[in-house]
């Protein structure tokens, strides 16, 4: 699948969306929704806490996120480039976070997050996006119960990018600026759904801002956004910061070069031969044939050869 103008090269995505992937992705955000959401529709006396239900979430996630994987595999192929690139993004990724993690927010991450999610596909976009925050935990010492959650949100995150339009035809200026307009609101929707995810479970803040199991929904969620507002906008601001900074100086040469990688990768080409009348062409490459006047047969002139003369 071709994502890019001609004259761009024709960027490759490594994972394309098939019927198989599109129904993988869907049932695992309707399980993540359902994981973020269900304290705000449980009775007051079920004992809510995403600390105890984080395991079982964990759980579910890994064998739905290598059914991504297998999905996308069934519909359009997956190959070892595919699944190296993978783990070098996720290996970035991971090592970057660690960089502003704990400082207000000043998470690079994210901008490459975007960034190779708008190369590489959105399918593509899930699976590295959960992955990078799996190895990112594992990295810092970060597993807790926040963990799955975490894995869902960054995969929602990167898979978001792979969905924006103009895939083939926006390049240049506006095309980041629209990733880096997507990058400031995404990086507060991130924000906003992890907080989500505690909000739940920490008491002892305000009854302006608390949590009440069993009250109405909305109540309960005008209460949550005032949370929001009193607790991490700045943190949330700070990464979206990053993430718009980021992209501007620095994206267009990293797009260039993720592109140029899949392109060179050839995610999608697929071997073949083919001769023709006084032409042999074996997997993309020219061969001119010539006489041969020791034998007076045929034999192939290399392409340096032929630059030669």
């Amino acid at each position: 699948m071709a994502d890019g103008d001609p004259g761009a090269g024709g960027a490759v995505r490594a994972i394309g969306l098939g019927p198989r992937s599109v129904a993988a992705l869907v049932l695992i955000t309707v399980i993540g929704v359902f994981a973020f959401g269900w304290p705000l529709l449980a009775d007051p006396a079920s004992g809510l806490a995403h600390s105890q239900d984080a395991p079982w979430l964990f759980a579910a996630l890994l064998p739905l996120l290598v059914a991504v994987v297998v999905a996308t595999i069934a519909d359009a192929g997956l190959d070892a480039k595919a699944v190296a690139m993978l783990g070098v993004l996720a290996a970035v990724g991971a090592a970057l976070r660690p960089l502003g993690a704990g400082t207000a927010g000043l998470e690079p991450m994210f901008f490459l997050m975007v960034l190779s999610g708008r190369v590489l596909g959105p399918g593509f976009g899930f699976v590295l996006g959960s992955v990078t925050m799996f190895a990112s935990a594992l990295l810092t010492g970060g597993v807790g119960p926040w963990m799955p959650f975490q894995m869902l949100a960054m995969g929602w995150f990167t898979m978001g990018a792979g969905l924006l339009p103009g895939t083939r035809r926006l390049r240049g200026r506006a095309e980041l600026l629209m990733l880096a307009g997507y990058g400031c609101a995404a990086a507060f929707a991130y924000g906003t759904v992890m907080n989500l995810q505690g909000w739940t479970y920490i008491g002892g803040l305000s009854t302006g801002i608390s949590f009440h199991p069993g009250d109405a929904v909305g109540a309960n969620l005008t209460r949550f956004f005032a949370y929001c507002a009193a607790t991490s906008l700045g943190w949330d601001l700070g990464r979206a910061a990053v993430t718009v900074i980021l992209t501007l100086v620095v994206g267009s040469a990293l797009l260039k070069a993720l592109r140029r990688a899949t392109r060179r990768a050839a995610f999608d080409a697929e071997a073949g031969f083919e001769v023709k009348s006084g032409t042999e062409v074996k997997a993309g490459t020219e061969v001119r044939a010539e006489p041969d006047r020791s034998s007076g047969s045929a034999r192939p002139v290399p392409p340096s050869a032929t630059a030669a003369e």
